[in-house]
C-alpha cells in the first residue's frame, strides 16, 4: 500500500502547481489529506488521489514536459498548498523506497 498520494485526473494528467515559474506536483501523505486539499482547492476538483510507486513515478517522469518540473511534498493540506517542501523525483523515489522498507 502507498504512503504517498498525488492528484490525477481520468485522462491521466496530474495535477501541478507553479513555483517560482517551476511546475511541482504536490504530493500528500495519505488519500485522505488530498482528499481535503481537494476540498479546499476547486482546481483539484476533477483529480482524485492515486498512490505513488515506481510505476507511477516512473509515469510522472514521462510526462513532466517543463524543465526543471519536480514535486512538493505537502505540510499541511488545510492550508495553502504552497506550504510545503519541493522535491527532486530521486528524493521522493528514495522516501517510497524507506517506507515501503519500513512496512
Amino acid at each position: 500500500m502507498s504512503s504517498m498520494f498525488a492528484m490525477q485526473r481520468a485522462n491521466g494528467d496530474w495535477f501541478a502547481v507553479k513555483d517560482n515559474g517551476r511546475l511541482r506536483v504536490p504530493v500528500f501523505r495519505s488519500s485522505r489529506e488530498a482528499m481535503e486539499a481537494r476540498a479546499r482547492n476547486s482546481g483539484m476538483m476533477l483529480f482524485k488521489p492515486v498512490g505513488l510507486d515506481e510505476v507511477a513515478l516512473d509515469d510522472l517522469a514521462a510526462t513532466k514536459t517543463e524543465a526543471g518540473a519536480g514535486f512538493w511534498l505537502v505540510n499541511n493540506p488545510s492550508m495553502n498548498l504552497s506550504h510545503g517542501h519541493p522535491l527532486e523525483h530521486a528524493q521522493l523515489a528514495r522516501l517510497i523506497r524507506d517506507e515501503v522498507e519500513q512496512a
